[in-house]
C-alpha cells in the first residue's frame, strides 16, 4: 500500500435514507430554501440569513474545493429529494493519510433523525475504505453539547480543547474541542453506526 491516501474527487455518496451529492451553484435554491434559519448557525463561524450570503458561503466552499483539500456536499433525504442540509470533507492530508469531516448543518424539522447519521457512516466509509485514511477528525464549538453527544454516540474519541481557536460571526472566540477515529477503530464504529441505523429507520421519516 502507497504512503499517501487516494485523490479526494467528487462523487455522491448514497445510502438507504440519505444521498450526498457534491456541491455545485445548481443546488443554491434548495439550499436557501431550508438554509435561512438563523438557528441553524448558532454555532458556526458564520452567519447565513440571506440567498446573497448563501452564495458567498457556497462560493467560499467551492474556492477550497477547487485547492483539493476539501469536498463539500449537499445532503438529500432520499425518500423526498429534498435539500436538508450541508457537510464536508475538509483539511485533507493525504500524505498524512487524515481528514475532518465537519461544517455539518441540518434544517430543523430533520434533525434527530437518521439522515446526519447514515451521512457519517457513509462519509467514514468512504473515508477509511476508498481513500484509506488512518484518521478522521471532528470538531465543534465546546458549547455545542448537543453536538459534543453526537460525536461520542458514534464512537469517536475526545482529544481535547483548543482555546481562543476560531473567531465566530459574533465576535467571540470559540474553544475547539476535537475528536478523532483512527482506522483500527473504524470497524467498531462501522458496527455501531450499523446498528443505529437499524434500530431507528423510522427516524428517517419526511417531517410532517
Amino acid at each position: 500500500m502507497s504512503r499517501a491516501a487516494g485523490a479526494l474527487e467528487p462523487v455522491a455518496l448514497e445510502g438507504d435514507f440519505v444521498r450526498l451529492e457534491p456541491m455545485t451553484l445548481e443546488h443554491h435554491g434548495g439550499l436557501c430554501e431550508i438554509g435561512l434559519d438563523p438557528e441553524i448557525w448558532r454555532f458556526t463561524t458564520v452567519m447565513i440569513r440571506t440567498p446573497e450570503e448563501m452564495r458567498g458561503y457556497m462560493d467560499s466552499a467551492l474556492g477550497l474545493q477547487r485547492e483539493g483539500a476539501t469536498l463539500p456536499f449537499v445532503t438529500i433525504e432520499r425518500s423526498s429529494g429534498r435539500v436538508v442540509g450541508s457537510t464536508r470533507f475538509g483539511n485533507y492530508d493525504p500524505a498524512n493519510r487524515r481528514i475532518e469531516i465537519g461544517w455539518t448543518w441540518i434544517a430543523r424539522p430533520w434533525q434527530r433523525t437518521a439522515i446526519n447519521t447514515e451521512a457519517k457512516y457513509l462519509m467514514l466509509s468512504h473515508a477509511f475504505e476508498k481513500l484509506r485514511c488512518v484518521r478522521v477528525e471532528l470538531k465543534t464549538d465546546v458549547l455545542n453539547t448537543p453536538s459534543r453527544k453526537a460525536m461520542l454516540r458514534i464512537g469517536a474519541k475526545e482529544e481535547g480543547i483548543l482555546r481562543k481557536h476560531t473567531l465566530m460571526w459574533t465576535g467571540r472566540y470559540r474553544d475547539s474541542i476535537y475528536y478523532s477515529i483512527l482506522d483500527e477503530e473504524w470497524p467498531d464504529v462501522k458496527q455501531q453506526l450499523e446498528r443505529m441505523l437499524i434500530r431507528r429507520p423510522e427516524a428517517a421519516a419526511s417531517p410532517k
